[in-house]
């Protein structure tokens, strides 16, 4: 006998006109909606300028939206051979990488896209707008828990026929559909900024500094023109390149000092949260400052091995050690701007020394010789340097600042469905 998710029959937050409305009533799929599979559509068939939308497996991950009311793929396979959607029809993969990516519902404004054979479609006479969030929400997990595979993960429709939802009446199902899809619009709208912002910085940086060979930028601040070009220098002209004290795995404990890796490295550099996974103790950090010396404030620290080139600027605040070999330690001699560097490293033209010198090797990997011998552009003058520092830093905060603010909308959004759903609990 298998366990039944218990479930609460009204959410916590109700809206004012559907507080005495009754409690929502639980109903299978099966029984409020007809399913359907989609008919092939395979890569070959896709066609800029073919005469049908259409909607593939693998583009229902790419759009990743609860409402679809746009789409871009098209097709000129005959209407013959394909199954057309109808407005309000709502989209879960039938077949993906994992439980949790394949339990995703998305709900088509649109008719007569076409719909490929990896997916399960529900015609209903419900809101399926509000069924997509429904699905994506509460019963998300419960749906995940009825894939089947490892490999390939498979969603069945005579399983998802079985999945018991709790439903209110069409109108209240109405309003919860209105009120996320206006926030869910909200976020794209943020998101939309923060993409803005990050595209405006990437051109900033193709202009602030020089062409490929050039010696000047497109793009200089006034009191700089005519001062003469840039000069190509080494970074081992201001930074001393090496690694860290090697620390033995037997020395990690599971608190401590932050002992990072490649992949906090990479976290730290996007200014993404994230929790230390490895420490080593306070006696051992203090041995290897006391020997060896720490990053301090204007050193950076380079991914050398994996995901290679990512950097990060230490900080006055940081108190961390790090693992030797996968990362590169640039030790600040000066002669340099440190957060002009930070900019340095972020152009092509140190990308591109870094991915070539990278795959000449089986497994590629940036070393300290070849960082060393890494060649970038930079302005005579600590003054220019400064002032291209200060205009992308403070490009950088606006971004973060945006970043947050999304962030802010979408925990609120997951907030929001947490109570406009009743409970589900296992």
């Amino acid at each position: 006998m298998t366990h039944e998710p218990t479930r609460g029959l009204t959410p916590r937050l109700r809206f004012p006109e559907f507080r005495d409305a009754g409690e929502w009533v639980g109903q299978s799929l099966g029984s409020i909606a007809s399913f359907y599979k989609g008919k092939g559509i395979s890569k070959a068939d896709i066609a800029p300028k073919g005469e049908t939308l259409c909607i593939r497996y693998g583009e229902l991950y790419t759009i990743y939206d609860e409402v679809i009311d746009r789409v871009v793929s098209k097709t000129n396979l005959s209407v013959s051979e394909l199954f057309l959607s109808q407005r309000n029809d709502v989209l879960i993969p039938s077949s993906g990488e994992t439980k949790l990516d394949i339990a995703k519902a998305s709900c088509v404004l649109l008719d007569d896209v076409a719909l490929g054979g990896d997916l399960n479609i529900l015609r209903t006479n419900e809101n399926g707008i509000f069924l997509s969030y429904l699905l994506n929400g509460p019963y998300k997990r419960e749906i995940a828990k009825k894939a089947q595979g490892d490999t390939v993960v498979h969603l069945y429709a005579n399983q998802l026929k079985l999945l018991e939802v709790l439903i209110p009446k069409l109108s209240e199902q109405q309003r919860i559909a209105d009120c996320l899809e206006s926030l869910d619009e909200l976020i794209a709208a943020h998101s939309a900024k923060l993409d803005a912002l990050k595209a405006h910085k990437n051109g900033l940086l193709q202009q602030l500094f020089p062409a490929e060979g050039e010696t000047v930028p497109r793009l200089r601040f006034p009191e700089f023109e005519g001062k003469g070009g840039w000069e190509t220098r080494l970074i081992e002209d201001f930074f001393l390149v090496g690694s860290s004290k090697r620390v033995l795995q037997e020395d990690w404990t599971t608190q401590g000092v932050p002992f990072y890796r490649t992949r906090e490295l990479v976290s730290l550099s996007k200014n993404e949260p994230f929790g230390s996974e490895i420490f080593i103790s306070e006696d051992l950090f203090r041995e290897i400052s006391e020997k060896y010396g720490l990053p301090t404030e204007g050193d950076f620290l380079v991914s050398g091995v994996g995901t290679l080139g990512i950097s990060y600027q230490v900080q006055a605040q940081d108190r961390f050690y790090f693992k030797d070999g996968n990362v590169l330690w640039f030790k600040l001699k000066g002669g340099i701007v440190s957060t002009f560097f930070k900019y340095c490293f972020e152009t092509d033209e140190i990308q591109d020394q870094i991915l070539g010198q990278s795959s000449i090797s089986t497994v590629g990997t940036y070393t300290i010789q070849n960082a060393k011998a890494t060649k970038f552009s930079c302005p005579p003058s600590i003054e220019e340097q400064q002032r291209i520092a200060d205009c992308l830093a403070a490009l950088d905060d606006r971004i973060a600042a945006q970043g947050q603010k999304l962030d802010v909308l979408k925990a609120h959004k997951k907030g929001l469905m947490q109570q406009l759903f009743p409970a589900v609990e296992p």
